[in-house]
């Protein structure tokens, strides 16, 4: 249980480190619409371009993190719902393939061609990626055989999520809270006043709508019913108000939960009246913390967190879906490492602001985006 416990706490914490990543993409969502002059827009995607690794990499090290923790989660779930999963890594295909080329002088499709292959990534990547965490709440259609094969309800394959209107809240709230992080992200990086004026009349318009999808998503959670599991007889059954109960029964998880709350909203009121282009720090904190107790409140307290509707009794719990004990303690040991990774992040992150990017600096040549 130790393990399965520290593996999740693990999971949600990359999980929400790749939510304040996708800065990128919500700045990427806004290429066509923001800058207004070719200088602009390199610098735009130069800035942006310059962390996109961060965010890709955490992705991958997410999935196979979940993979080798949890690896009924990622069989049922990729072997059933494969054409989200599809969808997003597509997404995230194209941008990779947009950023190692858009520039280049052999580029025949031109420039706007990645451009728009940036801006499918900036919109479909974090919208996706929020509606497939939500059926960790609302659950999906499939089912489990003895031998733990997936049998998936519907001939969507996962689409059928879309459906739902508290998957498209959670979809938009993740897409929206990217696009204002992404806005603060390129009001402390870039040196253009007219690109940082207008950034900062998006971000009223971007911020209000990540907080009524957010909000909207969260009061339906507390006040619907969630997918209890009873470890002692393996039952899942609907329990009213679980994920309230799951907040007010583990109160660690629910300071954590508002301290990230009070966070996003002070970095958001910071610099929309005290024109703080430092912001980006108390949001980016805010994200994580707040994204860490979502998945905690999904996974711990007797909860199913992947749960069917079709059938509760193959809803995945941590210990249910989990590896076997060996490659648990095994991994654990890998995972000591991981504070010097954070280390070498935050160096090479550093490293790279050193200084905020010009105009000058986008004519002068060298490596550009």
């Amino acid at each position: 249980m130790f393990l399965q416990s520290y593996w999740w706490i693990i999971i949600s914490l990359l999980a929400s480190l790749l939510v304040f990543l996708m800065f990128v993409q919500g700045g990427q969502s806004m290429i066509f619409s923001l800058p207004k002059s070719e200088i602009q827009k390199a610098m735009l995607v130069n800035a942006l371009g310059r962390k996109w690794e961060f965010t890709f990499t955490t992705l991958v090290t997410f999935g196979g993190a979940f993979f080798a923790s949890f690896p009924l989660f990622y069989s049922a779930s990729f072997g059933g719902a494969y054409w989200v999963w599809i969808a997003i890594l597509f997404s995230f295909i194209i941008q990779a393939i947009a950023y190692e080329y858009r520039s280049k002088p052999a580029n025949f499709l031109g420039k706007r061609t990645f451009d728009t292959f940036l801006f499918l990534n900036g919109s479909l990547g974090p919208f996706l990626i929020g509606v497939a965490v939500a059926t960790f709440f609302t659950g999906s259609q499939f089912s489990l055989n003895e031998v733990n094969q997936v049998k998936w309800g519907t001939p969507w394959h996962g689409l059928e999520a879309l459906l739902n209107a508290r998957n498209l809240a959670l979809g938009l709230a993740v897409l929206f809270l990217a696009r204002t992080n992404g806005l603060l992200y390129i009001i402390n990086t870039v040196d253009d006043s007219s690109l940082v004026e207008r950034s900062q009349r998006k971000l009223a318009e971007n911020s209000i709508a990540f907080l009524v999808f957010f909000l909207f998503f969260v009061i339906v959670l507390l006040v619907s019913e969630g997918f209890a599991y009873d470890r002692t007889t393996g039952a899942v059954t609907m329990e009213r108000f679980k994920y309230l109960h799951n907040m007010l029964q583990m109160p660690l998880v629910l300071i954590i939960f508002l301290a990230g709350a009070i966070s996003v909203l002070y970095g958001i009121g910071t610099a929309l009246f005290r024109s703080n282009r430092s912001a980006i720090w108390y949001t980016g904190a805010g994200t994580i913390l707040a994204v860490m107790a979502l998945f905690f409140i999904a996974g711990f307290n007797g909860t199913a967190f992947y749960p069917s509707v079709t059938d509760p009794g193959s809803s995945l719990t941590i210990d249910k879906a989990s590896s076997s004990f060996f490659t648990l303690k095994t991994m654990m040991y890998v995972s000591f490492i991981v504070p010097f990774v954070f280390a070498y992040i935050w160096y090479a992150w550093k490293a790279i602001n050193r200084k905020r990017i010009t105009g000058e600096e986008m004519q002068a040549g060298g490596h550009v985006y």
